[in-house]
């Protein structure tokens, strides 16, 4: 089944984000490697593609996992989560109706 991972920035939380990111994408990549990602990305701060040292208020992932527990696991062992730049995470189902 498909889970919604929202992820919930701290303030602040830039300078962490930049250097937890590269373990980040590895795991993202991982999803993506094994057919399991639908999307990923940030939410900018701002109303810009480049938001810059306003940074970004958290992120959203999509992807397959066996259930919401599986899901919930990997989400809170995320990079981001151990290095502070989420001060929240959410899981929860997502059915896809479109594309």
């Amino acid at each position: 089944m498909l889970y919604a991972i929202f992820g919930v920035n701290t303030e602040n939380s830039l300078d962490r984000r930049l250097s937890a990111r590269p373990a980040h994408l590895a795991r993202v990549q991982q999803l993506k490697d094994e057919g399991r990602l639908v999307i990923a990305g940030p939410h900018p701060a701002i109303d810009s593609t480049d938001p810059g040292p306003a940074g970004y208020s958290g992120s959203l992932i999509v992807a397959e996992f066996p259930d919401l527990e599986t899901a919930t696991q990997w989400a809170e062992s995320d990079p981001y989560k151990t290095a502070g730049v989420y001060s929240a995470v959410t899981v929860k189902p997502f059915i896809q109706v479109l594309p």
